[in-house]
């Protein structure tokens, strides 16, 4: 009998700041190592939001399935643990159906919470942080931070003296709980931490983003991003939903107010969006492992550096000595 080590199933990630071409990278590596695509997109959750998150159309899915898209109405509030949790079973699904899933979006606190886990701390409590936040003004941040250090060191080592709004956080927690908020940190658990994680990003120059930030920009107008929106009100979606805060949502609803014209709503939606992705690539410099393509997706090379990595990856799991025992 051949005695093997059991293999980890397997999750790829395309990560990356806006307008870099993750879509096209995963639907290319998913036709290449039968996979399926899960996006990791806090807006494209939202049904009826389509052109503003640039969802892939069935003719850029090229016959590849897509999960997590058009999973929520646009009146609820899709939250970070609901991501984690859904997606989690979607990435399981796919393995368990004999396919490889292929993570792509650029949204950094989902693909945290899926890969790292959510603290598992209590919510927000806004009575018990004013209380906080008004003995600090009395008192002095430096009170506060003096508190921390007597019931909560190890936060009190993480957290800088003078800042107040995560001196106000470890305190909440304690005091709301009991416990530490080092110690619901140390209690974090991935929901995918039997998996082997291969995550890659993607990322450009900042000259090269611009231009097509702009490009988008244009093609998200052609397509009708004003009816869109139009629609949605018209159906019902008030103007307070979530998925209306989101970039280009927020710009274009601002415009049919009459705040600005379509000139200046394009020009501050291309903005906002570079400034958007300075914010992505910051995020994602933080999260461990990541290999970085500096190339589009769409790009044959980013295919190839990606291939490259899995093959490995896969000649590494392949059983290369196996033990023989003796079945007697």
């Amino acid at each position: 009998m051949v005695v093997t080590a059991p293999t980890r199933p397997r999750l790829v990630a395309i990560l990356g700041p806006t307008a870099t071409g993750k879509s096209a990278l995963a639907v290319a590596l998913a036709l290449r190592i039968g996979g399926e695509v899960v996006s990791c997109d806090s807006t494209a959750v939202y049904r009826g939001f389509d052109i503003g998150t640039d969802k892939p159309s069935p003719a850029a899915r090229s016959g590849v399935p897509h999960h997590l898209i058009d999973v929520a109405a646009p009146t609820e509030r899709y939250s970070a643990a609901r991501y984690a949790r859904e997606a989690a079973g979607v990435v399981r699904r796919v393995t368990g159906a004999g396919r490889v899933p292929v993570l792509a979006g650029g949204t950094g606190l989902y693909y945290r919470a899926l890969v790292r886990g959510l603290c598992p701390a209590p919510a927000r409590d806004d009575r018990l942080r004013a209380r906080l936040h008004r003995v600090a003004a009395r008192r002095g941040v430096e009170r506060l931070h003096r508190w921390v250090t007597r019931v909560d060191p190890g936060s009190a080592l993480r957290i800088q003296p003078r800042d107040e709004k995560r001196l106000v956080r470890a305190l909440e927690v304690y005091l709301l709980t009991g416990r530490t908020l080092t110690a619901h940190f140390d209690d974090t658990r991935s929901p995918l931490e039997d998996y082997d994680v291969l995550p890659f990003a993607l990322r450009l120059p900042a000259d090269e983003t611009a231009r097509r930030v702009a490009r988008r920009v244009d093609r998200q107008f052609e397509r009708g991003i004003l009816d869109e929106v139009r629609r949605a009100l018209a159906a019902g979606v008030p103007d307070d939903a979530h998925p209306f805060s989101g970039l280009v949502y927020r710009q274009v609803l601002e415009h049919l107010r009459g705040v600005r014209d379509e000139r200046a709503t394009r020009e501050l939606i291309v903005q906002e969006n570079r400034r958007y992705s300075r914010r992505q690539l910051i995020w994602f410099r933080k999260e461990p492992n990541l290999r970085w393509i500096s190339r589009p997706g769409e790009h044959p090379d980013a295919l190839a550096e990606v291939l490259a990595t899995f093959d490995a990856h896969s000649a590494r799991r392949a059983p290369s000595n196996p033990q023989h025992a003796d079945t007697g």
